[in-house]
């Protein structure tokens, strides 16, 4: 080869080869681990990709988005977790029972959770101030927020004296808001009956074992009951039990009332830890933060199927009604 035709041909090379590099070169990636299946996070996954898009990360583009579902079933946390990790992705975002099995799965990886019954009681952090790890986010933690929806039940049904409350004890989420449920009740003079799931087929037999043992029953958020939430909700209108749940999904598929976070809220500033995290911040350094927007809502039909007067000073209160 003639040196001229060598010359040419090297540098040729030498062009081509930042351009490949450039197509070569891999996007931010988020791993995003939802508990139960999509269609019960669309509004949740639309407010954290939304405010993404706001800070500049648009999925595609500027950042790879692994999205993986657990379809409410607990037995594929540690599965999907590790999944993740192998991908290498930059940032994990997850919740409920996703976070401890992410948080076993990486010591590095930074993880967010848009969503946690109790980081520092669960074991998920070190200090909320400063977490520590390489694990942070936002808590549904706020004060008396057990006792706050027992208040709400008594204004629907003020002679009501007997409460189910049905959770997912496979999960610690479900564990300490039982707790929580519990506490609360005491002060009220309510008497509590468990009811203890772990599976979707034991919620039937469950809510039949009850026979009429309860005057109103409520529903512990979770993976298993957010994916089992009509059925929950049918099983217990059938049995003319009035429900009361943690967020929206559960009174739009039928349940009563739902007092709590806005969750699609907690999802926009999950973004922003994300965001904070890509641009280089540690997880340790992140503060956990609490929710400052809570959501009462009230499905009016349910009500009135049961025979139930909503008082007009409750309906006035709500932030969104049903009917």
């Amino acid at each position: 080869m003639r040196r001229r035709e060598f010359l040419a041909l090297v540098g040729g090379a030498a062009a081509i080869r930042p351009l490949a590099a450039r197509a070569q070169a891999r996007l931010p990636t988020i791993g995003f681990f939802g508990t139960t299946a999509p269609a019960t996070w669309t509004p949740w996954n639309a407010a954290f990709v939304q405010r993404l898009r706001e800070l500049g990360w648009v999925e595609g583009r500027s950042v790879a988005i692994e999205w993986r579902w657990a379809e409410g079933r607990s037995e594929r946390f540690a599965e999907i977790a590790a999944e993740l990790v192998r991908l290498k992705v930059d940032v994990i975002v997850t919740s409920g029972g996703g976070v401890p099995a992410a948080k076993q799965a990486t010591s590095v990886t930074p993880i967010v959770f848009p969503l946690a019954a109790d980081p520092l009681g669960g074991g998920l952090v070190a200090n909320l101030s400063r977490p520590g790890g390489n694990v942070t986010g936002l808590s549904q933690q706020a004060a008396d927020l057990a006792g706050k929806r027992l208040d709400i039940l008594r204004e629907i049904l003020p002679s009501f004296r007997r409460l189910a409350v049905l959770a997912d004890v496979g999960i610690p989420q479900s564990v300490i808001e039982t707790q929580e449920v519990q506490a609360a009740a005491r002060t009220l003079g309510i008497e509590v009956a468990k009811l203890e799931i772990r599976h979707a087929e034991d919620i039937a037999p469950g809510l039949q074992a009850l026979k009429g043992g309860a005057d109103a029953l409520y529903v512990c958020t979770g993976p298993l009951t957010n994916t089992e939430r009509i059925r929950i909700n049918t099983l217990a209108n059938v049995a003319r039990m009035p429900t009361m749940h943690g967020s929206r999904g559960y009174v739009e598929a039928g349940g009563l009332v739902s007092y709590g976070p806005d969750i699609a809220d907690l999802f926009r500033r999950a973004a922003e830890y994300v965001d904070k995290i890509l641009r280089g911040a540690k997880p340790a350094d992140l503060p956990v933060e609490q929710p400052t927007k809570f959501d009462l809502i009230i499905n009016l039909t349910t009500a009135k199927a049961l025979g139930l007067a909503v008082p007009p000073a409750l309906l006035a209160r709500a932030d969104e009604v049903i009917e």
